[in-house]
């Protein structure tokens, strides 16, 4: 009998439970461990496609009358879920790598910005490793940067690392990001050498930074996920 550990288990519990994709799950289990998602939350998440964790921040963002609201973006046109959303989930067809900081925070509620950043981006893997561990990192400096705002490197070790990932994830000058103050960030990463100067580098901007290889990922995938709470 198959159980929590075969390939196959996540996608017959997504099926089963009206989920979109078995990814729903790697969320479910960053939210219960984390709570980055509380009622009435502002929620961003990049590359919504196929819509999965638009459903579990639906789901959690609890009764209407709580209030808040989700908005996806993906390079895809990606139609809202019929299960697990309701009225307060949106999508919207557009580049997460040229979309302005400005745009993107006219697109919260009152344009006061997000209080959760989601991004489970992730390139076109082309099974070369270093290639694809360094187009993951520039979607994941991308996240970042829109969320905390224009990236300032002091010059330590992890920054000039990061550096390398820079030039085509800012593509303005704002200084302001779209997350919060006291807000959450969650970015996956093809895991590599250069992974964990990314958290090194969020340390001092948020409260809390940890790094979480969900159950629902598959055995054969590098994906790992940055979860960082509370921005200063």
């Amino acid at each position: 009998m198959s159980g929590v550990g075969s390939p196959d288990f996540f996608y017959r519990e997504a099926q089963r439970l009206g989920y979109v994709a078995r990814s729903a799950f790697k969320l479910i289990e960053i939210q219960k461990q984390f709570k980055l998602i509380a009622p009435g939350s502002s929620v961003l998440d990049l590359g919504c496609a196929p819509g999965a964790w638009l459903q579990v921040a639906c789901q959690n963002l609890g009764p209407l009358e709580k209030g808040g609201a989700v908005v996806g973006i993906d390079l895809k046109k990606v139609k809202v879920p019929s299960s697990h959303c309701d009225s307060r989930v949106r999508t919207l067809c557009a580049d997460v790598m040229s979309l302005l900081k400005k745009q993107a925070k006219t697109l919260s509620p009152q344009e006061r910005g997000f209080s959760v950043v989601l991004s489970d981006m992730c390139p076109v893997v082309s099974g070369i490793t270093t290639r694809d561990a360094a187009l993951s990192c520039e979607l994941g400096m991308r996240a970042l940067s829109l969320a905390v705002g224009r990236v300032h490197l002091p010059g330590s070790a992890d920054d000039t690392n990061i550096e390398k990932f820079l030039s085509s994830s800012e593509p303005d000058a704002d200084d302001d990001g779209i997350l919060r103050p006291g807000g959450n960030i969650v970015i996956k990463f093809l895991e590599s050498e250069d992974t964990p100067g990314f958290g090194k580098f969020c340390k001092p901007r948020f409260k809390k930074v940890s790094w979480l290889r969900p159950k629902a990922t598959r055995s054969c995938s590098r994906e790992i996920y940055l979860i960082c709470q509370g921005l200063r």
